[in-house]
């Protein structure tokens, strides 16, 4: 008979016990916006508040959690790194589909990720024209003033989208960006309904982007052409929104060869 502290193992996966119970902590904590308190990742997890304790001690010992002045419980730093890591091969994975989209609307191309309640920007392939759009690859911005953050929340349910901008706030970048919940909401509606998500010079004057999510990934992750309000007008919407479409399905299609059905 093994001795009472030998890890136990999950009968469904073969996994430890303990490490599915740390990595399920952490997609809670995720799922909550970064931060939380014990009582309340008790309640989201189900697990005994003494299970959660000896968990989240030994998640801030390694650098995966942070304890708050407050007390609360923050995702930590050594996280990051892992993330940059994830995310790499899937950048240089999305890097042809990202130049396709250039050659045929003449566009910056981006995808971009939502991780916890910020937008960040994975891969990107310029456009050749003198005047063009740059958005550095690793860069963090609030969803409600991006075309990609619309299409990567225009199918989360609203308590959750009101829940993450009640976090984030709204801060406007420009006049035109969007500022109330309702409003924002409105504009995802729009979305569903198009197929397609727009920020119009939201985020910066004088700059329209198009994006549409990538469909049926492990993540959320959607793709976007970038460019002068000028050149991406609504004639320019008519043809680059197809192409937008049947490059995200066909990337989607290539991850789906790529991870295993299980981890999608």
């Amino acid at each position: 008979m093994p001795p009472s502290d030998a890890p136990r193992t999950s009968a469904a996966t073969g996994g430890v016990q303990s490490l599915e119970r740390a990595f399920r902590l952490l997609e809670h904590m995720a799922d909550a916006g970064g931060e939380v308190g014990l009582s309340e990742l008790a309640g989201r997890s189900g697990l005994p508040l003494p299970t959660i304790h000896r968990l989240i001690r030994t998640l801030v010992a390694t650098g995966y959690v942070r304890q708050q002045p407050d007390r609360r419980y923050a995702l930590g730093p050594r996280l990051i790194r892992l993330g940059e890591s994830a995310t790499r091969p899937l950048a240089t994975w999305a890097r042809p589909y990202l130049a396709r989209l250039v050659e045929e609307t003449g566009e910056t191309a981006n995808m971009a990720l939502l991780d916890g309640d910020e937008v960040v920007y994975v891969a990107q392939v310029p456009s050749r024209h003198a005047m063009r759009m740059f958005t550095e690859v690793g860069r963090r911005v609030l969803p409600h003033a991006t075309g990609v953050g619309k299409a990567l929340l225009a199918h989360r349910p609203d308590a959750e989208v009101r829940a993450l901008l009640a976090r984030t706030g709204m801060p406007a970048a420009t006049e035109r960006t969007i500022t109330t919940p309702d409003a924002f909401l409105e504009a995802l509606a729009e979305a569903r309904t198009s197929g397609y998500a727009m920020d119009d010079n939201e985020q910066e004057i004088g700059v329209r982007c198009l994006a549409v999510p990538v469909p049926d990934t492990p993540m959320a992750a959607a793709l976007s052409v970038s460019g002068p309000a000028g050149r991406l007008t609504e004639s320019a919407a008519d043809r680059m929104v197809p192409l937008l479409r049947e490059v995200a399905r066909e990337l989607s299609d290539a991850l789906a060869l790529a991870v295993p059905e299980r981890d999608r």
